[in-house]
């Protein structure tokens, strides 16, 4: 009795370890940002929240350790990097950046599969489509027999070489973008599809160009015709024969040859993947008229005419044209500017207007050494983007100071009149409710709140009284004539508006490993 049940111990452990053998090796790679050309700005390795290792896995909670994929493979992650959209990053952080990354990839070779996480849109000094020279440098280190699954964002570019050392890929089919996790757990969990069934690479990659290139601000999935268009891509990946469809409407504000808007279709029959893909692509081409901005739009002093006369709190007014979401520097001056310049705020009687926000070092470093209530003055603004208003002294009543946030470092308020200037020691977007009662500020009650964003995240958005998008310049210019662009491909819907239907047919990706 006892010999059988020693027996049935020792085949059960064998097939335990046989199981485990067959979990599959898969790495964890990859590197987010928005860079805008247009911006004198640049963005560092400091600019990049670079998880590697173990720490990886706490930025996806389908990977937590308790989850039922993180069971199903082992993983190895190596650097995860996240920053801020800005300007173009230097080339040596994306050097330093992805040698890391290549490193930590050569010390657990080989891999049946990697999860490759970016946002598509890196723009880097000297650099034409990184996120292709990346992936490039990632497949002379693991080899092309490996299984690569790409997730991004639906702004990213995915260009030809992109499209050929990658396997599987997917996007957002929202914006803003409340679907970013179930499209990273979309991808990770392809990848394992594809490996525990044994089907590997896809046979088919269907890739097609489009040559249109608009702003977020015109293409929320909140609102036609953008609902619609994104509604039309989950039902192409339930047919027999498809893995994956993706819309990228591209990033407008680099100016690259692959920037444009691009359709992918991936899976194992070839007429159904073929049909997809033009699908998608046509019915994207034949809405391009039906895009308008997905709020009013004026320029700043018709916006805030329209706010003054309001009875709706908060009157919302996006400062679009240096949004630090986008890739804008964030320390243009020229909105609060012409803001200190007007009459209706010059008494703190006067309508209550909340600006956030500014950076200024200078004006900080007063602000820590001053009580509440005193007032301080000390430059902000203007110390990468000048192009259009320089540095300003700001001069009034220090209502706050709060040390210690992750982006902003320090934030002080500073009152003048009757406006409500939030300084920040680094660059901060501004999304959340607590970012303004943390600093004793009241962003419901307020008349006025002016922020560097485009369209509004869905906190903000909730909170509005009323909304409206107001074109300021920045290197994130939502007035794509102005601009300038030299080296897009042209022609290119809107900027050539009476182009001719272009060729949206199938272009055939080949395999990675061909």
């Amino acid at each position: 009795m006892m010999k059988n049940l020693l027996g049935i111990a020792l085949i059960l452990l064998l097939i335990s370890c046989h199981q485990e053998k067959k979990l599959p090796k898969i790495a964890i790679a990859g590197l987010a940002i928005e860079s805008s050309t247009f911006s004198p700005a640049r963005s560092t390795a400091e600019s990049f929240k670079a998880r590697t290792g173990p720490a990886v896995f706490d930025y996806y909670p389908f990977l937590a350790d308790s989850s039922q994929n993180r069971a199903r493979a082992h993983w190895f992650p190596t650097l995860r990097g996240h920053a801020i959209p800005g300007g173009m990053v230097t080339r040596d952080a994306y050097d330093s950046l992805v040698k890391i990354t290549l490193e930590m990839l050569k010390e657990n070779l080989p891999y049946d599969g990697l999860f490759f996480d970016i946002h598509g849109a890196m723009s880097v000094e000297g650099l034409d489509d990184p996120e292709g020279d990346f992936i490039r440098k990632v497949r002379a280190i693991i080899g092309t027999e490996t299984l690569i699954s790409t997730s991004m964002d639906l702004h990213g570019n995915v260009s030809r070489t992109l499209a050929e050392h990658t396997d599987l890929i997917t996007c957002y089919r929202m914006a803003p973008h409340e679907d970013a996790m179930e499209s990273k757990q979309r991808a990770v969990e392809n990848l394992l599809d594809r490996l525990e069934s044994g089907k590997g690479k896809p046979a088919y990659k269907a890739w097609i160009p489009v040559p249109i290139l608009l702003p977020g601000e015109k293409t929320s999935t909140r609102i036609e015709p953008g609902k619609s268009l994104y509604a039309q891509v989950d039902p192409q990946t339930q047919k027999e024969g498809v893995i994956d469809a993706a819309i990228w409407i591209g990033y407008a504000w680099a100016d690259e040859p692959r920037n444009h808007a691009v359709v992918m279709v991936t899976g194992d029959d070839e007429n159904q993947v073929k049909e997809s893909a033009e699908y998608l692509a046509k019915s994207f081409w034949e809405v391009r008229n039906e895009f308008e901005f997905v709020a009013p739009v004026a320029y700043l002093d018709e916006s805030l005419e329209m706010a003054l006369t309001s009875d709706q709190k908060p009157f919302v007014i996006s400062d679009m044209g240096d949004n630090p979401t986008a890739g804008g520097a964030g320390d243009v001056t020229w909105t609060l500017n012409e803001l200190l310049k007007r009459p209706e705020f010059q008494s703190e009687s006067g309508p209550e207007l909340i600006y956030a926000s500014i950076p200024g070092p200078e004006l900080i470093q007063k602000a820590k050494n001053a009580p509440i209530g005193e007032e301080i003055s000390g430059k902000v603004g203007a110390m990468v983007d000048d192009r259009f208003a320089p540095p300003i002294e700001l001069k009034g009543k220090l209502l706050a100071l709060k040390e210690g946030d992750t982006d902003a470092k320090t934030e002080a308020v500073v009152q003048v009149g009757s406006l409500k200037v939030i300084v920040t020691e680094q660059r901060k977007p501004y999304h959340q409710e607590h970012d303004f009662t943390d600093l004793g500020l009241n962003p419901r009650e307020t008349d006025i709140l002016v922020v560097k964003i485009g369209y509004l995240v869905p906190e903000l958005y909730e909170l509005r009284g009323d909304w409206i998008m107001a074109l300021t310049p920045g290197g994130v210019d939502q007035d794509l004539e102005r601009l300038g662009y030299q080296r897009i491909q042209r022609p290119m819907f809107p900027l050539d508006p009476d182009m001719a239907d272009p060729d949206l047919s199938v272009r055939w990706i080949k395999a990675s490993n061909d």
